[in-house]
């Protein structure tokens, strides 16, 4: 843990290999991987003044299930309609994939529900902050990705507004065990988030949609066991149908954002979802809390130190095999069998050879190099 804290010291004051050539705002949201990011934290932030609303009438837990399940089923039918090609894993990428749904889809939400039996609500919800840091110091000193102090503060800022917007007045730690629960429930989700991130490049309709069948099953089979019934037949309906936007679809995006910026980027835009949530409040009637405007002002701070980053420096593209949809450019010029046209997405087996060169990139799965 020392080491960590000295690593994101040195982050911070010193900053890591970046151009001093700085990019706009609007000019880095043209970026495919920020705008997936940033629209499934629009989606999953407007989702929870609306969950609030259904728990009136459905358990915390079989609001749950139902919300996984939607994403699973609306996901799955939309495959079926565009006649989705049939995924097939190669055997490592299967492995890195089960390993993500058996800590996001099973053991997270085990914990999650050990521990909320014994925690209060505002306690759980300050803690489900952790999620993001643990994503975020996984994929720097784990997975190694490359980071610097602009994504350092900027990160260090978004947290800050999230415990903010998330911090009940006190807290109370009754059961310790229960904190302990919901912190190891975090630390799964953001295994599962990096270890999705070694699987991005496959369909992400498919990855969202398997995902959301296993949490789901898991959620409603534990709410079953612990006595619920399933809700009237409209409540089971409108938590499918937002689960499929905001669980979903959002989830879809998250994995292009993982694809295009690596997780810890993507998790940073993404941590931006609490304050889409407490805005649609406000609309709704909510009043403007003096937190709020402070938390929006630290993650509004942290996002622009994120948009205009700009890192760039000579590095070397080893030799890679793998099979995506890719457009012929300065990272893709294998040779065809058939001539494709230049700009035309196709999908096929194919090899990068040795590269080296230097341009601005991000940890995408092809800039995986180490620093």
């Amino acid at each position: 843990m020392a080491a960590w804290v000295q690593a994101l010291a040195l982050a911070l004051a010193q900053g890591g290999r970046e151009s001093k050539t700085r990019l706009s705002p609007l000019h880095t949201l043209r970026h495919p991987g920020i705008q997936a990011a940033l629209l499934s934290a629009l989606l999953f932030g407007a989702s929870t003044p609306l969950a609030k609303i259904l728990l009136a009438s459905v358990s915390p837990w079989m609001l749950a299930g139902l919300l996984y399940l939607g994403s699973g089923l609306g996901l799955t039918l939309y495959r079926w309609l565009r006649r989705a090609e049939r995924v097939r894993l190669s055997r490592r990428d299967a492995f890195w994939f089960g390993a993500s749904v058996l800590a996001g889809g099973i053991i997270a939400p085990v914990l999650f529900m050990i521990g909320l039996q014994g925690a209060a609500a505002s306690t759980a919800s300050l803690l489900l902050n952790a999620e993001a840091v643990f994503t975020t110091l996984l994929a720097w000193w784990v997975f190694k990705e490359s980071f610097d102090r602009r994504i350092a503060w900027g990160m260090v800022a978004i947290v800050l507004g999230m415990v903010l917007l998330s911090w009940p007045g006190q807290v109370h730690f009754d059961h310790l065990w229960s904190a302990a629960a919901i912190i190891g429930a975090c630390f799964a989700w953001g295994v599962d988030n990096n270890l999705t991130r070694k699987v991005s490049l496959t369909d992400t309709s498919w990855i969202a949609a398997n995902k959301g069948w296993v949490a789901g099953s898991v959620n409603l089979g534990l709410a079953l066991l612990l006595g619920d019934r399933l809700p009237a037949l409209p409540d089971v309906a409108a938590a499918m149908l937002l689960g499929f936007l905001a669980y979903g679809i959002s989830l879809a995006l998250f994995v292009v954002g993982l694809r295009h910026l690596g997780s810890a980027r993507t998790g940073a835009y993404f941590s931006s979802a609490p304050f889409v949530g407490a805005v649609l409040s406000v609309m709704l009637g909510a009043p403007v809390s003096p937190l709020l405007l402070i938390a929006g002002a630290l993650m509004g701070w942290g996002i622009w130190m994120h948009l205009t980053e700009r890192h760039e420096h000579a590095h070397t593209h080893t030799l890679m095999e793998h099979d995506h949809t890719h457009v012929h450019g300065a990272h893709h010029q294998h040779p065809h069998a058939v001539p494709v046209a230049p700009g035309v997405r196709h999908r096929h087996p194919h090899q990068h050879e040795a590269l080296t060169h230097n341009h601005a990139h991000a940890p995408d799965m092809h800039h995986l190099h180490q620093h």
